[in-house]
């Protein structure tokens, strides 16, 4: 069920779920909202963030908030995640994900279902995770993603994560299908690019769909163009 935006007070401060779209990176969705809200409100500013970074090629919930509701953003973010990812097994790419062409390709005819389940239990629970070389974290005063575009490998340091579950959703060669509850800070390709290494192949990211950020569910976001009709509703 969508959100109501009857009754908003969005310069006092509002938390708004939205789907975002494949492509769009977080910063183009809390771009897109300002400007209609501002648009909508007749005004020059509004204080406009969002609750967690999706990479480009990933999908689905992204909370929004706006006016004085942007001093809950560090709390939501540090709220439990859930995502579906789906897995390519046996190629790479630099970027572990379609962002980039596949670079190396690896045998599979060794991987069973009883395999994969033996590897996942690994990953389970609290584990030291390199964030991918794109990135946007900082290195040395610029974001990772600056080096890697340029060709060279900046040295990123493992950071604690935790993988409270993962599920086998699908599994049929060579795509795999996860169901993925984690702590902030989870990088999903990265895990792809391990359990790939672990499974003595490789592996990335065909697709990821965050489901849950805490309580908050995907089924009750609005799309941009949803949100963009119910404003001009009230």
């Amino acid at each position: 069920m969508d959100q109501s935006l009857n009754g908003i007070d969005f310069q006092e401060g509002a938390v708004l779920l939205f789907d975002k779209p494949l492509d769009w990176t977080s910063f183009d969705l809390v771009n897109k909202v300002r400007w209609l809200l501002c648009k909508k409100l007749h005004i020059k500013k509004l204080k406009v963030g969002h609750a967690g970074t999706l990479d480009p090629k990933a999908t689905g919930l992204v909370i929004v908030c706006t006016g004085k509701a942007t001093k809950t953003i560090d709390s939501l973010q540090a709220e439990e995640k859930e995502y579906i990812a789906t897995l390519k097994l046996g190629a790479t790419t630099p970027s572990y994900d379609l962002e980039k062409e596949e670079d190396k390709t690896y045998p599979t005819e060794h991987i069973t279902p009883e395999l994969v389940q033996e590897k996942l239990k690994t990953f389970t629970g609290e584990i030291d995770q390199v964030p991918p070389i794109f990135s946007a974290i900082k290195v040395d005063g610029k974001r990772a993603f600056e080096f890697a575009r340029k060709g060279n490998d900046p040295l990123l340091d493992a950071r604690k994560i935790t993988l409270y579950s993962i599920e086998v959703v699908r599994f049929e060669m060579p795509e795999l299908v996860l169901r993925i509850n984690c702590s902030k800070g989870t990088y999903i390709r990265s895990l792809a690019r391990d359990l790939g290494e672990s499974l003595g192949s490789g592996a990335y990211l065909t697709g990821l769909i965050r489901t849950k950020s805490g309580a908050k569910m995907l089924e009750n976001a609005f799309t941009i163009e949803k949100f963009e009709k119910s404003l001009a509703l009230i």
